[in-house]
C-alpha cells in the first residue's frame, strides 16, 4: 500500500548452523510485517526469536531468503537508505567527540563541515546535551551516550526509524526519560518506527501497535494488537491507566507460552 512505510512480506530467512555448515535452519518463516507512514510499531517476543533479523532485514543489511522487502512501494535492494538504525550497543566511535560522532553521518552524505556542525549542535541540543559536544563516549554517561547515539539517527532525517533495543542497558529512571524523549521527537515529526523490544510495558506505553512473534525457530508473528491508549503519554503515567492494564493483560496472554517456550530452547542449548 503506498501509505506503508515500510512491508516486510512473507519473509523468510534460513542460516546455516554454525556447528554444521550443511546444515540448516530457519530463523524466521512466513513473515508479514508492515508499518505505516507516520505510526510507531514496536515487535516483541522471546529472546532469539528473530526480532533482530527482521529488523536487519528491514534496514537492508540481510537479504532474506524469500519473500519481498518495500520502501514507500518500492522494492529494497541493498541497504535502505531511507531509514535510521539505532542499534543495541551505540555505534559511536570512540575516537571522536559526542559532536563529531553526530555529524559523521551527514559529512558522509556530503554535506559541508560548517553545515553539518551547526546541525549537529542543534540535534544534540534537542536531545539535552547542549554544552557536551566536545565530550568524548568515556566522558558520557550511559543516558548521555544513548542520547548522542538517538542524535546521530535522527540527524540523517530518515523516514524510518529502527530501534533495536535501544535502552535495554539503561537504569529505569534513565530508560523512562529517554522513552519520553523519543516520544517527543516522534511526535514532532511523525516518523515511521520500527522498535524491537523484550519490554512488553515499554511496548505498549510508546507504540501504536504491537506485534507479537513466536518462539524460534521459523518464528513468524502470532497476535498484533492495536494500542488506543490516548497520546501525548507519559511512559510512567500510562502504565497506571486501566486500558493499559486490559491492554498487556491480553497481549501477554498470548506472549508468555511463547517466553516459556524460548526459555526452554535456551536451557537446552546450554546444557
Amino acid at each position: 500500500m503506498a501509505d506503508h512505510a515500510l512491508e516486510l512480506i512473507d519473509i523468510r530467512c534460513t542460516f546455516r548452523s554454525k556447528d554444521d555448515q550443511s546444515q540448516r535452519y530457519t530463523a524466521v518463516d512466513h513473515t508479514t510485517l508492515h508499518v505505516a507512514a507516520g505510526e510507531f510499531v514496536s515487535v516483541v517476543g522471546p529472546t532469539g526469536c528473530g526480532k533482530s533479523t527482521l529488523l536487519n532485514i528491514g534496514a537492508g543489511l540481510l537479504a532474506p531468503s524469500s519473500g519481498t522487502v518495500r520502501v514507500f512501494g518500492q522494492p529494497l535492494a541493498g541497504i535502505n537508505a531511507r531509514a535510521g538504525y539505532m542499534f543495541q550497543s551505540e555505534a559511536l566511535m570512540p575516537w571522536r567527540s559526542a559532536l563529531d560522532n553526530v555529524m559523521v553521518g551527514l559529512q558522509y552524505r556530503g554535506v559541508p563541515d560548517a553545515e553539518a556542525s551547526a546541525q549537529a549542535e542543534a540535534w544534540l541540543a534537542r536531545v539535552g546535551l547542549a554544552g557536551f559536544g566536545d565530550r568524548y563516549p568515556h566522558q558520557l554517561s550511559g543516558g548521555m551516550r544513548k542520547r548522542t547515539a538517538l542524535a546521530q539517527v535522527l540527524a540523517l532525517d530518515p523516514d524510518i526509524i529502527l530501534m533495536d533495543e535501544p535502552f535495554s542497558a539503561l537504569d529505569i529512571q534513565t530508560r523512562q526519560l529517554m522513552e519520553n524523549e523519543v516520544l517527543a521527537l516522534w511526535a514532532a515529526k511523525r516518523k515511521a518506527v520500527l522498535f524491537i523490544t523484550h519490554d512488553l510495558d515499554e511496548a505498549i506505553a510508546m507504540s501504536d501497535r504491537v506485534v507479537v512473534l513466536s518462539a524460534g525457530p521459523a518464528t513468524h508473528p502470532i497476535g498484533e494488537f492495536a494500542i488506543d491508549l490516548p497520546r501525548p503519554r507519559d511512559v510512567a503515567e500510562v502504565r497506571t491507566h486501566p486500558r493499559f492494564v486490559e491492554l498487556h493483560t491480553q497481549i501477554w496472554n498470548v506472549l508468555r507460552d511463547e517466553v516459556l517456550k524460548g526459555y526452554a530452547q535456551q536451557l537446552r542449548k546450554a546444557a
